[in-house]
C-alpha cells in the first residue's frame, strides 16, 4: 500500500469505481440529446412559422393560380368540344373546388364575394398590411434553451417526476412557439421555485446500460424528425434562405405575380371579347 506524506492512501485516491466512466457517458450522452432536441424544436418552431407566414401570404396567389388553369381549360373544352379536353377541364375546376379547412385556412383572405381586399390588393401590386410573424426572438431562444435544459423529462428518475416534467416542457414548447419572452421568464421563475427533486443515486451498471441504449434510440428517432423537416417544402426552402425568409417569400411572390400575368393573357387569347 502507497501511503502520501499526509496519510491519505494513494490507491485509494486513484481508485474509480466500475459505474464511473459509464455514468460519465450516460450524462454526456443525455445533455448531447437534449442539445439535439432544442436545435431539432427550434427548426419545428421556425418550419410552422414559416409555413403559416407562407400560406397566409402566397395562399392567395396558388388559389388565383388554380382558378385561372381551370378557366383556361374550361376555354380550351368549349372550343374543341374534344373529350379528352373536356376530361381535362373537370379535372382543372375539381383542384379549386373547396376543400375541408380552406375557410379556416385562409379567413383572412377569403369573404364572401372570393378574395378578401388584402388578398385582392396583392394580387394587384397594391400595397397591403403583412400577415404578424412569429419568430422567437434571441432572447426567447435562449430563455427555452435554459429552461429546456432544466426541465427536459429525460432527466427524470422516477414516473412521478417524468410526468411533472412533460407537462412543464408542454408550457415551455408553447411559450415558446408564441415567442412569448415574458411568459418564458415567468416558467423559468416558476421552475426555479418549485419542488427540489431528491439527489440522484449512482446508477447500477444494468440502469446505465439500459440508459444509453434509450438514449441511441431517441437519437434515431429525432434523426428522423429533423431529416422529415428539412426534406419538408418549407424546410427546404427555409435552408434556401435560413438568414432572410422573408425575401425569399417576397421573390416567390414575384413568380407567382408573373405566372398569374401570364394566365390572364392566355385565357383572354381563348376568350372571345365581349360585345
Amino acid at each position: 500500500m502507497t501511503s502520501r506524506s499526509d496519510g491519505v492512501d494513494v490507491s485509494d485516491v486513484n481508485e474509480e469505481r466500475p459505474e464511473a466512466r459509464l455514468e460519465r457517458a450516460v450524462r454526456a450522452a443525455e445533455q448531447a440529446l437534449i442539445e439535439f432536441e432544442i436545435a431539432v424544436e427550434t427548426f419545428r418552431v421556425e418550419v410552422e412559422n414559416f409555413s403559416r407566414l407562407h400560406h397566409q401570404k402566397l395562399g392567395p396567389m396558388y388559389a388565383r393560380l388554380d382558378e385561372l388553369d381551370a378557366l383556361i381549360a374550361e376555354a380550351r373544352a368549349a372550343r374543341s368540344g374534344d373529350p379528352e379536353d373536356l376530361r381535362r377541364a373537370r379535372e382543372a375546376r375539381a383542384a379549386v373546388m373547396p376543400m375541408p379547412g380552406v375557410d379556416e385556412l385562409f379567413h383572412d383572405w377569403l369573404d364572401s364575394d372570393g378574395l378578401s381586399p388584402e388578398a385582392a390588393a396583392m394580387l394587384t401590386g397594391r400595397p397591403v398590411q403583412p400577415p404578424k410573424r412569429v419568430r422567437p426572438s434571441e432572447e426567447a431562444r435562449k430563455l427555452y434553451r435554459e429552461l429546456a435544459r432544466q426541465v427536459h423529462p429525460d432527466l427524470a428518475r422516477d414516473e412521478t417526476e417524468r410526468v411533472r416534467r412533460e407537462e412543464f416542457i408542454t408550457r415551455v414548447n408553447a411559450a415558446y412557439g408564441r415567442g412569448d419572452v415574458a411568459l418564458l421568464r415567468e416558467l423559468s421563475e416558476e421552475w426555479a421555485a418549485g419542488p427540489v427533486t431528491e439527489s440522484e443515486r449512482p446508477s447500477e451498471s444494468e440502469e446505465l446500460y439500459a440508459r444509453l441504449d434509450w438514449l441511441a434510440r431517441r437519437k434515431e428517432l429525432l434523426t428522423v424528425v429533423a431529416r422529415e423537416l428539412e426534406e419538408s417544402a418549407i424546410g427546404a426552402m427555409l435552408k434556401m434562405a435560413p438568414d432572410d425568409p422573408d425575401r425569399l417569400l417576397e421573390e416567390i411572390a414575384e413568380q407567382l405575380l408573373a405566372q398569374v400575368a401570364e394566365r390572364e393573357v392566355e385565357l383572354s387569347a381563348l376568350t372571345p371579347p365581349v360585345q
